[in-house]
């Protein structure tokens, strides 16, 4: 039990990591990641099944993630639709793009050989180790994509656009960038979570970003005043810590009919905790 929470969270990071790209870098949440997350998951669980090798389906999938981000990006950089509109719009269409891929609303991984199945130990030891692989890489990618010119002009224009342009960096693509590479990302833990799971459904998206965004909030909560690198490692521990509290909600006999329910208390609990130290912390200097 205890390894199958580890090795879900170490996955579910994934997509945190992908969400930080645009929710904290560039300050905007992108409602494309409840499209883009499933649409990972339903390419590649239906490339596995025609027999593709089951890492050339992961990357078909973080391709159709990208594509997804590109079609939001466009339609707020080159369209001037509001972020969130577009994202919904794009969310909406990959509904029915996900059943013309899989041809029904859901399609399972009988009998196929998946990417943790590389590996030669035993089931549970094969999906911890795949997705610490998955999310160290994805960690040192976007460390060292960061720290390069164009990734520092992707920094600048979400600290202040205004200020980058002045600079010369055009903001438009920076945005458009990051919303390529988000929605990759974010592709990418739904191919592995689908074949975690062993099936890929057209609803899997609903509520994703609540997961995505309760992974990063936990963490910073959790701790303060780091670098991007600590920051990025944080995001990992969140979800882990997520995850746990999730199992631990089960584990009270709650109705997991109502999961939903429970990870959106969760996540506005830790967005208040911020607020309500704030507040403390000036009431007892207020008192002295």
């Amino acid at each position: 039990m205890l390894i199958s929470i580890i090795s879900q969270g170490l996955v579910w990071a994934i997509l945190g990591l992908g969400i930080f790209m645009t929710f904290r870098i560039l300050n905007f949440p992108d409602m494309t990641t409840e499209g883009s997350f499933p649409l990972g998951g339903a390419v590649a669980v239906t490339l596995i099944t025609q027999g593709v090798n089951p890492f050339l389906a992961t990357l078909a999938a973080i391709g159709a993630g990208c594509l997804a981000g590109l079609a939001a990006g466009l339609l707020y950089t080159k369209g001037e639709i509001p972020t969130l509109l577009s994202g919904i719009l794009v969310m909406t269409s990959c509904h029915s793009i996900m059943l013309m891929i899989m041809g029904r609303a859901n399609l399972g991984l009988l009998n196929t050989k998946q990417i943790q199945d590389v590996l030669p130990f035993s089931s549970e030891v094969n999906q911890l180790l795949t997705s610490l692989i998955f999310v160290t890489l994805v960690i040192l990618l976007m460390l060292f994509f960061l720290d390069t010119k164009l990734g520092q002009a992707y920094i600048a224009t979400g600290d202040n656009p205004d200020m980058a342009r002045s600079f010369g960096i055009n903001t438009g693509r920076m945005e458009l960038m990051g919303l390529v590479l988000s929605n990759g990302v974010i592709a990418l833990a739904g191919a592995l979570i689908a074949q975690q799971e062993g099936y890929a459904d057209v609803s899997r998206g609903i509520g994703v970003i609540v997961v995505g965004l309760a992974s990063l909030i936990i963490g910073e909560v959790l701790f303060k005043s780091l670098t991007l690198a600590e920051r990025l490692v944080t995001i990992v521990v969140g979800s882990i810590s997520y995850q746990f509290l999730v199992w631990g909600v089960i584990a009270l006999g709650f109705n997991t009919s109502y999961l939903r329910l429970y990870s959106a208390l969760i996540l506005a609990t830790c967005l208040v905790i911020p607020t309500l130290k704030d507040k403390y912390l000036k009431g007892v200097k207020l008192s002295k």
